[in-house]
Order: structure tokens, then C-alpha cells, then sequence
């Protein structure tokens, strides 16, 4: 079975962490691991897009607070 995150419903502003190790992505400042300028938001993210923390699919990650 696989967990859902919140991150389906996330405004563009909203940082989202990874429900694994529970870092976060901030849009206002992108994913320099991977090259994801600022201003990025989490929806937009590439589909192979995974946690720069634990490579976890985006799946994992939720809203802070859910």
C-alpha cells in the first residue's frame, strides 16, 4: 500500500517536508542538488524529481503540521 502525502493539495508557496527524513523543500529556495532555480513550486517539480535527503519519491512528502 502506498502512502499519500498532502502535497497534492499544496499552494505554490507552501513548503513541504519529506515524511521520511523530514527535510524540507522550500519553493522559495528551489533544490540546488538538483538544479531547481528558486521559485519553483513543489508541483512543478520533474515527475523523477526524489528527496535530496533519502531519495524518497515525492509521494512522501506533506504539508509541516500534517
Amino acid at each position: 500500500m502506498r502512502f499519500e502525502g498532502s502535497y497534492q493539495a499544496a499552494e505554490a508557496d507552501d513548503t513541504l517536508e519529506c515524511g521520511i527524513c523530514w527535510w524540507v523543500y522550500d519553493p522559495a529556495e528551489g533544490d540546488a542538488t538538483r538544479d531547481i532555480p528558486p521559485g519553483t513550486p513543489f508541483s512543478a517539480l520533474p515527475d523523477d524529481w526524489h528527496c535530496p535527503g533519502c531519495d524518497a519519491p515525492r509521494h512522501k512528502f506533506m504539508k509541516p503540521g500534517q
